[in-house]
């Protein structure tokens, strides 16, 4: 049966991969970017552009574009890496990492939560680096913290969102080779968002805010 499939950060990368995957299954995709790359032009989803998912407006847009949709599937994936070391940290970029990777899914999630269908299913593109107990070289205080911000939240919209029998995802994709680390990665954004997918496939209220690795493994806090 045909779902309804709501992505950010849709026009590149894994979030295009996303899009593709789920227009080939044959879903209703809509995906929400700031600005639609011609990959995402030519993809068949419907196009939400405008959405800066880190400005009350772009989060409004997108919500003034989904009213009346019942939604089966929201993937936060929008997000951005800085790199700050230890005697060069730069405030704003870890303030812009925040904004972007922890509170936007945190915000769009909450501003779409009443439109998510019955057995419903909201997944989290973060990161390992989140981890706390994986962290054996320091540095990116940025995309760290911010990580962990987010996986934090993806526990707690776990446990809100059971009410509504909505389950939640928090998931890894791996060291994916996208524009954000300069192309250079272990798996295509493709490969790991057909991983990713059967990670979502899977989820359930059983399994619902436990963070996954794409690859299967549940990684550590």
């Amino acid at each position: 049966m045909s779902k309804t499939v709501v992505i950010t950060g849709a026009n590149r990368g894994i979030g295009l991969s996303f899009v593709k995957r789920f227009i080939a299954r044959g879903d209703k995709v809509y995906a929400a970017c700031r600005q639609a790359s011609d990959a995402l032009a030519n993809s068949g989803a419907t196009i939400i552009d405008g959405v800066d998912v880190t400005d009350p407006k772009g989060v409004e847009t997108l919500v003034a574009a989904l009213e009346g949709v019942s939604i089966d599937l929201l993937i936060n994936n929008a997000g951005i890496l800085r790199d700050e070391q230890l005697g060069r940290l730069n405030v704003d970029s870890i303030r812009d990492q925040f904004e972007t990777n922890a509170l936007a899914p945190l915000l769009v999630t909450d501003a779409l939560h009443k439109q998510l269908a019955k057995c419903g299913k909201v997944a989290l593109i973060t990161s390992r680096m989140g981890s706390i107990a994986d962290n054996t070289s320091g540095g990116r205080y940025g995309y760290r913290m911010s990580k962990a911000a987010l996986n934090a939240a993806g526990k707690s919209l776990a446990e809100d969102l059971k009410k509504q029998e909505v389950a939640v995802a928090i998931l890894h994709p791996g060291l994916v080779g996208t524009e954000m680390i300069g192309g250079h990665g272990d798996i295509t954004p493709d490969e790991a968002a057909q991983r990713l997918v059967q990670r979502i496939d899977e989820l359930t209220l059983d399994n619902t805010g436990t963070f996954w690795h794409s690859n299967g493994q549940v990684l550590p806090w």
